[in-house]
């Protein structure tokens, strides 16, 4: 299987090496999403899987090639990813208790899935139609998993599924099988878990909404895909893509009601005093009572707060120190499953972990914000608002899911594309008023042709 992940890697190495940015930027984004990242080729001690060799290829050709690198503008979001990666790699080095060349061996393939996916699309990306290349390519590949997550669902086949067998750390009969949910099995896909699964299909959804707004037939295709990525979302039977799923629909039919989010961010904020009076419970417990549509472990969530706060002097300086919180027993466990992203940075990082995380997301929500405000071009405010919706609907989402593998690195790229669209589509806007007011001027100095009678 190691030949066959090679093989596909250099093939699609190739294609990112010939491809202009944004298709190569496509082809990135189709791998990740198409082929599991458990599949690796094992160089000595490292697991390197195809989506990290492609994204090294096609980050060493931006990273030399002067008219790409040389076009990066530096923003307080580049700032951010750097800070995490320092508290991510220094504080383990550290703090963690294994060999070092262990702990850099596990950074540098951190690092490949995070900052370096986080930079090709800062490369990629220039302006609003390098946005539209990119989600033309990928709409066909998001379709044909939504298909295979229906399959999966319907019918509990996971084709992906028998090929844990190659993975180094895995045993063939490990992880998740075909468990059900009210009748249905849960879809797994290419990476290996529900949860990861349908939040993958919520995470494309701006950029397949983003296609609506096209002429001919890619309006109406834009719709069809962002009809299949929602089923696929629904397909893995878990309560959190769900729960994201209608966040964001929620949020993209708010567009045309811009006035009316400020009073319901408010009525929410009070509304969690109220509960937090009124109930014997803290708010947090009594939303994941209800947060909660089709089953799962809610309270688990929970619970997993309460502990964090309890347990805060142990953790808050350098994390448990890559091990165990040993929470488990209080969870009903035998190890302690995190299922909350700002706390997982916080045991596996310190406090400093949850400050780069929180702070990397504020710097992005800024950023965008700004961008919708200053321009003038609707289309571009709609990508706006659609990208800004993902970033409240993940903010909230990551209280009750942690993300790792395919979905982690695609989450640092919606980071990428937010700050090179943030950045670069006013720019051209500026430029483009500009050059429209030379025109203008050099019109109205040309001297006029005599009249002759």
């Amino acid at each position: 299987m190691q030949a066959v992940t090679l093989t596909l890697a250099g093939f699609f190495s190739v294609l990112a090496l010939l491809s202009r940015p944004t298709r190569a930027l496509a082809v990135y984004f189709i791998l990740l999403l198409a082929y599991p990242t458990f599949l690796v080729v094992q160089l000595g001690p490292l697991d390197i899987s195809a989506a990290r060799i492609v994204g090294g290829v096609l980050f060493l050709r931006c990273l030399f090639d002067p008219n790409i690198a040389g076009k990066l503008k530096w923003c307080r979001l580049d700032t951010w990813v750097i800070v995490v990666l320092m508290v991510t790699v220094g504080v383990p080095l550290i703090a963690w208790k294994m060999p070092t060349m262990k702990v850099l061996e596990n950074r540098g393939g951190f690092a490949m899935d995070t900052v370096m996916a986080y930079f090709i699309a800062r490369f990629c990306i220039r302006d609003y139609r390098s946005l539209v290349t990119v989600a033309k390519w990928v709409t066909p590949v998001v379709i044909a998993l939504a298909i295979l997550g229906i399959l999966e669902s319907s019918y509990g086949i996971q084709p992906f599924f028998a090929l844990r067998k190659y993975c180094p750390w895995r045993s063939a009969g490990g992880g998740l099988t075909t468990n059900v949910r009210s009748g249905y099995f849960r879809a797994v896909g290419p990476s290996g878990h529900p949860i990861l699964f349908g939040a993958s299909f919520v995470m494309f959804l701006p950029l397949l909404w983003s296609l609506r707004h096209e002429s001919g037939p890619w309006k109406t295709r834009a719709y069809i895909a962002v009809a299949f990525a929602s089923i696929g979302a629904l397909s893995s039977m878990s309560s959190g893509p769900w729960m994201m799923l209608f966040m964001i629909a929620g949020a993209f039919m708010l567009e045309k009601h811009k006035g009316a989010v400020k009073p319901m961010l408010w009525f929410g904020i009070a509304s969690c005093f109220v509960v937090d009076i009124l109930s014997n419970r803290t708010f947090y417990h009594v939303m994941a009572s209800y947060a909660n549509p089709i089953g799962g472990s809610g309270w688990h969530r929970a619970r997993l707060i309460d502990l964090a706060i309890e347990r805060f002097g142990e953790w808050w300086l350098l994390g448990y120190r890559g091990e165990d919180p040993g929470w488990g027993s209080r969870l009903g466990m035998a190890f302690t499953d995190i299922t909350n992203n700002y706390i997982m940075m916080g045991v596996f990082y310190g406090v400093w972990g949850m400050i780069g995380l929180i702070g990397t997301m504020a710097a992005a929500t800024i950023m965008i914000v700004r961008a919708h405000n200053q321009s003038k071009d609707k289309k571009f405010q709609s990508w706006c608002w659609a990208y800004g919706s993902l970033l409240a609907v993940l903010a909230i989402s990551f209280t009750s899911c942690t993300f790792f593998d395919q979905s982690q690195t695609y989450f640092y790229a919606v980071l990428g594309i937010i700050a090179s669209m943030a950045l670069g589509q006013p720019a051209l806007e500026r430029a483009q008023e500009r050059r429209r007011i030379a025109r203008l001027a050099q019109a109205v100095a040309r001297p006029r042709e005599p009249v002759i009678a």
